[in-house]
């Protein structure tokens, strides 16, 4: 899935201010191509609402949009696919809810957990934190590269990387066998998010 070599998690605490919609929109013409909906202060209502106004502009772009956690959300507002957490439904129920309309990602911070989400029926793991983030601390200290190699050679679905990721550290982090990386605060807290998306999808292609 190409559309996982950058993706962009959205957090609109982080955008200074800016309109959350308005900013995605700037890193989708940018060259962006997946975007994941992760406002988890948000109910149903207001999470579907917002979730719309994002698919329309991935949509246009032909970029992937992903909801995570609220699998009945992605359903609802015709997204490409959910990512599981430790408080979502299981893999295995979401593919019972969702079948084949959605592509699922699975969240995991160990090799356990991701062999277990790859067995279940994930099509891809986001791991991490690899390095330490103030928006990751919560979910335990920076795992590292070794770790990433470790769950990358585990593995035989995609790894998505998180967590403190620059366009310095990507190569280091695709050396380390993950496929893709996924960015919150490295493009919705630039001066300039489509510079921002621009520099890492540079740095993803060299």
């Amino acid at each position: 899935m190409d559309e996982l070599a950058l993706t962009l998690v959205t957090d609109r605490t982080q955008t200074r201010g800016r309109d959350l919609v308005a900013v995605v929109g700037e890193a989708l013409a940018a060259g962006l191509r997946s975007v994941q909906l992760r406002e988890k202060d948000l109910g149903a209502g207001d999470l579907a609402f917002l979730g719309r106004r994002l698919r329309d502009l991935a949509r246009d772009m032909r970029a992937m949009l992903i909801v995570n956690d609220r699998v009945d959300v992605a359903l609802a507002v015709g997204a490409d696919a959910v990512q599981r957490t430790h408080a979502s439904l299981g893999v295995e129920d979401m593919r019972r809810v969702a079948g084949d309309r959605l592509r699922i990602g699975a969240s995991v911070h160990s090799l356990e957990d991701a062999v277990d989400a790859e067995l279940k029926g994930a099509d891809w793991v986001t791991f991490g934190p690899v390095y330490d983030t103030p928006s990751k601390r919560a979910y335990g200290p920076a795992q590292g590269l070794e770790r990433l190699a470790t769950v990358a050679r585990g593995l035989r679905i995609p790894v998505v990387a998180i967590g403190g990721i620059t366009p310095a550290r990507v190569p280091e982090v695709l050396a380390a066998g993950a496929r893709g990386v996924a960015v919150i605060s490295g493009i919705l807290a630039a001066d300039s998010p489509a510079d921002a998306t621009r520099a890492y999808l540079g740095a993803l292609k060299r």
